[in-house]
């Protein structure tokens, strides 16, 4: 295998200009040390991850349900497994976590359905979206998208350079191999 020419970044050679996000959030995962080769992205990009990952308006359970969906879209087993990961500490059950590879019911199944959309349709129709929006809020749906957007742009990162599963993840995953093992593409 060919080595990737943007492995993560080490502590060593992390770049002098964007310091202050290796001890932030930008040094605790290979997905942020790999983006460090381009130190201007990275900053620029401290503040959307802020709002997109933390601060939106479905909250931390809704917002895992639709990164797990986005990742198993793109077939990012890096961003599946770190979510599933987050998932669980959020308390899903394995079900629940499983349920998302498919069509699961209720508001899961809603968003499902609407991150299946935006990859397949580019869009949501304008009946979904006033359905998600009834069920979640139209914010909330604005940031669905635009969530289901910016892991789309991490799954061509993380599978362009071949960034490799953070070790402690890595290790949870082995206790549980057919939960964190990224399944073929669903679009059921």
């Amino acid at each position: 295998m060919t080595p990737s020419p943007c492995p993560p970044i080490s502590d060593a050679d992390w770049p002098e200009e964007i310091a202050d996000l290796r001890e932030s959030f930008a040094g605790a995962l290979n997905v942020y040390r790999t983006m460090a080769h381009h130190p201007a992205l990275l900053e620029a990009w401290a503040p959307l991850r802020q709002h997109v990952v933390k601060e939106n308006a479905l909250g931390p359970e809704l917002t895992e349900v639709v990164i797990l969906r986005a990742g198993l879209r793109m077939g990012a087993a890096y961003e599946w497994v770190h979510h599933v990961s987050r998932a669980l500490s959020l308390g899903f059950s394995e079900n629940r976590i499983n349920a998302i590879r498919g069509n699961p019911e209720g508001v899961d199944g809603l968003i499902v359905n609407a991150v299946d959309a935006l990859f397949d349709e580019r869009m949501l129709a304008k009946e979904q979206e006033a359905e998600l929006a009834e069920a979640i809020g139209r914010k909330a749906v604005i940031d669905l998208i635009a969530m289901v957007g910016f892991y789309s742009v991490l799954g061509y990162l993380l599978k362009t350079y071949d960034t490799p599963i953070d070790d402690a993840i890595q290790q949870q995953a082995q206790n549980r191999p057919a939960l964190f093992s990224i399944a073929p593409e669903s679009t059921s």
